[in-house]
């Protein structure tokens, strides 16, 4: 692969420079970026394209690792934590499917979500809820993107050794008025430690090629969390009602499981397939 990795950092641009050079390897296109901003992105998109001649591979990656009490959270904030790590995905989507449906050969969608697009927790309301936003989204563009021949996956990692948890200090100024408080640099710090004990970003990436060359719908990429989808399977049973459901009703669920097993097989559904 040939790539192209948008950026916003001059010093991790550096970085990721020295890397590939280190390696031996072809520059990657640098793209300077942020991924809320919907014009630049567009011309981003346009940039890849006219560089390669076509593109290929979409992964939207980019994302903020914002925590506090979602009671206590403002307009600002869900402005800024949505904006990036929803927006963000919707904005590479809109910006580069024609693209990839411009192009020829085997192409593929990667959206990054989290393990808390299965797992809320007390201080992840935000970004739980914009990683299950991702993961709804991603779940149902594979079956609309299946008749152009492209594929699409979802990746939900777990703890990985990133400066992740850095993101609180990056905050922008427009979206300044928090109800978490400022942000303690201490604290994050002693936060930080536990990314320390993540997995290596290159054994996810490797498990995520892997994952698009089967052709994989979910890529999940930490082995620690069967217990967590085993109390979610068990309280979602548990949770369903004990009786018995109308034949009319059953149609139309059978309809939907069938529209959705043709969508997957690369058939094009309509409205008019699900009644």
């Amino acid at each position: 692969m040939r790539l192209a990795l948008s950026y916003r950092n001059e010093k991790d641009k550096e970085q990721v420079a020295q890397w590939f050079a280190e390696q031996g390897r072809e520059q990657p296109l640098f793209l300077k970026l942020d991924v809320t901003d919907r014009a630049r992105f567009a011309a981003v998109a346009q940039e890849a394209f006219d560089h390669f001649g076509e593109v290929h591979v979409l992964v939207n990656n980019a994302g903020v690792s914002v925590f506090g009490p979602t009671d206590e959270a403002t307009y600002d904030d869900f402005d800024w934590i949505m904006g990036v790590n929803f927006g963000g995905v919707v904005n590479g989507i809109v910006s580069f499917l024609p693209k990839l449906k411009a192009s020829q050969g085997r192409r593929h969608v990667v959206n990054i979500a989290s393990m808390a697009a299965f797992l809320p927790g007390p201080q992840a309301g935000i970004y739980t809820a914009s990683k299950f936003a991702v993961r709804g989204l991603t779940e149902s563009l594979r079956y609309n993107l299946a008749p152009h021949g492209i594929g699409c996956s979802l990746c939900c990692p777990a703890l990985t050794r990133t400066n992740a948890w850095t993101s609180a200090l990056k905050r922008p100024d427009g979206f300044g008025q928090s109800g978490f408080g400022e942000a303690d640099a201490d604290e994050l710090a002693q936060f930080g430690t536990a990314f320390d004990a993540g997995m290596d970003p290159r054994e996810v990436g490797d498990k995520i090629l892997a994952g698009m060359t089967a052709q994989k719908a979910l890529i999940l990429t930490h082995p620690e969390h069967g217990p967590d989808f085993a109390e979610i399977y068990e309280a979602s049973l548990a949770a369903l009602p004990d009786e018995e459901a109308p034949p009319e009703r059953l149609k139309i669920e059978e309809l939907r499981r069938e529209a959705m097993r043709k969508a997957e097989q690369g058939v094009a559904m309509s409205l008019g397939d699900l009644t």
